[in-house]
């Protein structure tokens, strides 16, 4: 059997805000490391043990691979990083609060900027400072894969060649491997494996530091999904993200 695990990172500073955040790179808060923590405590006991480990070029989702490993005494194993496991890209909306914006301009158009299939938030101007054209980690990248704004779809087309090329051969050859990553990235990778509807992905929450185990038989079919944790609690985490782009 081969074991896909993601987690989605801890909670961020901005998570805790209810600041969008996309590719402006925010490190954990204190939940978020000790979720970080608990996630690695988990997959130690339930006896996982990978070979390669996948993530992000943002602190949040490296900071959190780092406690996994840690916990699981499994530091040394090569860890990949990719731009293309970065979250989805939220333009102009980067660091404001998403109640706030909720109250300015309704729960609909948030939820629409927030987890629509084709809808781009306003995009960052090229000469905008925050662009992350001028970010030194993505100074090697094609100026066409570098965005100002993403919507869901552009997220999925990054990460699924990325998925074939890279992460569904090394599974098949190690038997399990580790990705933390970020809300919509680790979307576009269940979009794909569970061939989830444009629209019905628009309603999948994923909740901050719990690992999601995806079991492949030795053909690479998809057998069950799960999360590894108390249902209740993750009930609980997953209404938390549902209600982060509401009014108060």
């Amino acid at each position: 059997m081969n074991k896909l695990v993601l987690i989605r990172h801890g909670e961020s500073t901005w998570n805790k805000e209810n600041r969008f955040t996309g590719w402006t790179d925010v490190d954990l808060s204190e939940r978020g490391i000790a979720e970080a923590i608990e996630a690695g405590k988990v997959l130690k006991k339930e006896g996982f043990e990978f070979k390669v480990a996948y993530t992000s070029y943002l602190t949040r989702a490296l900071r959190t691979l780092w406690l996994v490993l840690e916990q699981m005494d499994l530091q040394w194993i090569p860890v990949e990083k990719s731009w293309r496991l970065n979250e989805k890209h939220y333009g102009v909306l980067q660091g404001l609060n998403k109640s706030e914006m909720a109250e300015k301009y309704g729960d609909a158009q948030v939820l629409t900027w927030r987890r629509s299939y084709d809808v781009r938030p306003p995009a960052l101007e090229m000469d905008d400072p925050r662009h992350p054209r001028f970010d030194h980690r993505y100074r090697d990248l094609d100026p066409r894969d570098i965005p100002g704004t993403e919507a869901l779809k552009d997220t999925v087309e990054r990460i699924v060649p990325y998925w074939k090329e890279q992460m569904e051969p090394a599974l098949a050859r190690h038997k399990q491997i580790v990705v933390a990553a970020h809300g919509n990235s680790l979307r576009g990778i269940l979009k794909y494996l569970k061939n989830i509807s444009d629209q019905d992905i628009v309603g999948i929450n994923l909740p901050t530091g719990i690992p999601y185990v995806f079991e492949f038989d030795d053909q690479m079919k998809l057998q069950k999904d799960y999360f590894l944790g108390d249902p209740d609690v993750i009930k609980k985490l997953m209404d938390e993200v549902a209600n982060q782009g509401k009014k108060k």
